[in-house]
């Protein structure tokens, strides 16, 4: 008698991830090649079993004249991966293009070398967990300065910059009446993507001219969230926003682009402004995003007058699921781990992401909410939530959210980097004793 071993994780999400994009890979593809395909091609990418040079026959007869369907094909291979303009879209710290990332910048602590709170560790589709960076967070060659860098070449792209913490140049404005939100989007008619991130006075506005971090973002821990998305879901990134009701520092949506995403217009038009008053949107929203790749993401949207805590009000009962939450702790009014209304979310106290190194919850400036359990993708485990949303009474009453994601990897990646978190009596115990 044989027996079949059961998948791992990363072997189990490859499954699951080839089997949607087969579903719909066909329906979705234009009729000229589509240029990101390519792109995949020219990195020998293996999201359908192939590399580039499986789209060149493989056999042709001596002496044949090659047909002009290949030349084209050939043309295009060089223009786009000899440099031709890049999509827009998430980009690993090798320059490669990804769907999706997470990324955890490291805290510095006491009595180490500064460049250690630059550090990050890094995740991708492709990852089996967390790895380290390849450089630090300030290089443009780091994942998020590839990922910016079409921000700051110029080009007609869309861009929206918000920050409750603006970079400081562009500081007079902002107001608690705004959202405790920070993030990034930026689009062109093709796609994009939304990168949602804890980190203040970042990042710099496009008149800059480059990518750069700040000195301000690099004692405390934070973490980053980036999904490409085709151009069709940015309306809806926008509707979102404007719940969330932001403080832009920087925006701009070309006239070529304004018609489609009226969403992303009308928020520019609250740039540096106030938000009373200005905004029939509800108090709060959660929505279905799929990535280019077809991966499933929540947005959760809260404006002010939702008046509650995002986590356990929200998160926890949608999802069906109990809740560990790393949030900022040196507030005021932080509200205390709650295990009532049939959901336990409990507050991280101690962390360690990927063993590298462990710091106290005090020390981390991240927002992020995972399932207390795993599970397959039939049961309410496996959840992972990056976020700007603290627990704390003050923002109960301000906008902001989380994106929400499914993957086994990943969230065991976050799961073993919970090593303590607070019980419902106040104690402060191993996470998986926590009640």
């Amino acid at each position: 008698m044989s027996h079949e071993l059961a998948p791992t994780p990363i072997e189990q999400r490859k499954i699951t991830k080839e089997a949607s994009i087969d579903q719909t890979k066909h329906s979705k593809l234009p009729v000229e090649w589509n240029t990101h395909l390519m792109r995949d091609f020219c990195h020998q990418r293996e999201m359908n079993g192939c590399t580039a040079w499986d789209a060149v026959p493989k056999k042709a007869e001596v002496g044949s004249v090659i047909s002009i369907m290949l030349v084209h094909v050939l043309l295009l291979l060089l223009h786009v991966c000899g440099g031709g303009a890049s999509p827009i879209q998430c980009s690993d710290d090798q320059g490669k293009p990804v769907d999706w990332f997470y990324l955890y910048k490291l805290p510095h602590l006491h009595r180490t070398p500064a460049e250690e709170g630059l550090k990050y560790l890094y995740m991708d589709a492709g990852s089996e967990g967390w790895a380290d960076g390849k450089t630090l967070i300030n290089d443009t060659q780091s994942a998020v300065g590839r990922t910016l860098a079409p921000l700051y070449e110029g080009g007609d792209v869309g861009y929206i910059l918000y920050n409750d913490q603006p970079p400081q140049k562009k500081h007079l404005g902002a107001s608690r009446t705004c959202g405790h939100t920070k993030g990034v989007v930026v689009f062109d008619k093709q796609q994009g993507f939304w990168l949602v991130h804890s980190t203040p006075h970042f990042p710099p506005p496009k008149t800059e001219g480059r990518f750069s971090y700040p000195s301000s973002g690099i004692n405390n821990g934070q973490n980053f969230i980036c999904v490409t998305y085709p151009f069709e879901r940015f309306q809806t990134i926008g509707e979102q926003l404007q719940i969330n009701q932001p403080h832009i520092y920087d925006c701009s949506i070309p006239a070529s682009l304004a018609a489609a995403v009226p969403a992303m217009a009308q928020l520019c038009k609250h740039t540096l402004g106030r938000w009373e008053n200005a905004s029939s949107s509800p108090a709060n929203r959660s929505i279905s995003l799929l990535s280019l790749a077809g991966s499933e993401f929540i947005s959760f949207a809260k404006g002010a007058s939702f008046d509650n805590d995002l986590y356990h009000s929200w998160v926890a009962p949608t999802l069906q699921s109990n809740l560990l939450v790393q949030f900022w702790r040196r507030s005021t009014g932080i509200l205390p781990s709650d295990c009532s209304q049939n959901w336990e979310v409990l507050n991280v106290d101690l962390i360690s992401p990927g063993q590298r190194v462990t710091f106290k919850a005090t020390a981390d400036h991240s927002k992020w909410a995972i399932s207390k359990d795993g599970g397959d993708l039939g049961t309410s485990g496996s959840w992972v939530c990056v976020g700007d949303i603290n627990r704390d009474e003050a923002e109960e009453k301000r906008g902001g959210g989380t994106v929400c994601h499914r993957d086994a990897v990943v969230w065991k990646a976050y799961r073993t980097a919970a090593l303590q978190c607070e019980a419902c009596d106040g104690k402060v115990q191993t996470c998986d004793k926590a009640v």
